[in-house]
Formats: C-alpha cells, sequence, structure tokens
C-alpha cells in the first residue's frame, strides 16, 4: 500500500504553532495573487489519488475545532482513520467522519490493504514522523508559507537513521508558496 504525505509547513519547517494554531497559512504570502488553476496548490487532485486517510489525535482536533460546514469539510467521503490511544469517541461535529484506531500502524496498514484500499494520505506531524520511522512512507509533498515562525511544532523531529528523498519536483506558484515533492528511499 502506497502511504504518502501532503502537508504545509513554514519556511523554517513548522506546521503549527505551540498551541496547534495554524491561521498564519491563511495570511501568509501573496493573498492577491492570481492563482488561476492552481489556487488550491494540487489538493484537489491529491485528494482525487487517495483513498483513505490516517491522521493523528491532535490532527483531528484541530480540525475538529475548526467546526467545518460540510461545504468546508475538504476530505469529501474520504474513509478517515484517526490514531488515539485515549480516545474512546471522537468530537461530535465529526463523529460521523472518522474512526478511531489504537493499535500497531503495520497491523493497520495491512488491514486497509486486505479490505482493497491502495494510498492512504498521512498526516499530523507525530503521525508522520511514526511512519517515517517504520518506513512506511513512499511520497511526500510539503508545500511551504512564505513565513518565519521561530518556533512552534516541528514536521520532522529524530529519525532512527538518514532518509535520502529522491526524485525532487519543485512548483514556485504566484503566491510565493513553494512546493516540494519527493519519493522517500530508506537507506
Amino acid at each position: 500500500m502506497k502511504c504518502s504525505v501532503f502537508i504545509a509547513t513554514s519556511v523554517d519547517g513548522f506546521i503549527a504553532k505551540n498551541d496547534g494554531n495554524v491561521d498564519w497559512l491563511h495570511t501568509a504570502g501573496n493573498s492577491e495573487a492570481d492563482m488561476g488553476e492552481h489556487a488550491d496548490m494540487g489538493m484537489t487532485e491529491y485528494m482525487g489519488a487517495v483513498d483513505c486517510m490516517i491522521m493523528g489525535r491532535k490532527c483531528m482536533e484541530m480540525i475538529s475545532s475548526m467546526n467545518l460546514t460540510a461545504e468546508q469539510w475538504p476530505y469529501g467521503d474520504t474513509r478517515i482513520i484517526v490514531l488515539s490511544k485515549t480516545l474512546n469517541y471522537a468530537p461530535d461535529n465529526v463523529k460521523d467522519k472518522v474512526e478511531l484506531y489504537s493499535g500497531e500502524l503495520k497491523a493497520l496498514i495491512s488491514s486497509l490493504e486486505q479490505e482493497g484500499h491502495r494510498h492512504a494520505y498521512i498526516d499530523g506531524g507525530a503521525t508522520i514522523q511514526s511512519f517515517i520511522n517504520l518506513k512506511l512512507i513512499d511520497e511526500m509533498t510539503i508545500t511551504r508559507a512564505p513565513v518565519l515562525l521561530g518556533e512552534g511544532i516541528a514536521l520532522f523531529g529524530k529519525t532512527f537513521k538518514d532518509i535520502k528523498l529522491e526524485q525532487a519536483q519543485v512548483t514556485a506558484y504566484p503566491n510565493d508558496f513553494v512546493q516540494e515533492k519527493y519519493r522517500v528511499s530508506y537507506l
């Protein structure tokens, strides 16, 4: 099963402020830029390529706190599995959109494969880190917002060994965001 990442960071590598706030994503860059057909910087195309999503509890809680309407929900009807060893149920406003899982990641991937899933979207800093350390991430798309936060929640933490990124593709958008795509190769 293919596992990939599609995430935004500040130029200095943070996915959120220390309190989990991501408002800076909406104010970074040139908001007046004509994005044309690239307004979502590839998110719709990416979501069309995945058939399930695996995210961490903190990521789900941040999304829940946004109180998105059905029209604002960015994941369509994609199956979403939330990793949590502490929650017994999801918040009311997302309980019909997510399912909780507390087991081993490799067992989850195996189960999803057996159910016919072929491509998982992995989201959330700690979740991405766990998948990387288990050598389960195949591709990463990282969109860098033109802002320096100075501190916050880093996308990457300690890895068990060096991880080589290959086949780089870079797109600079008119709003000053830069998107990097890589294939992940575990040395």
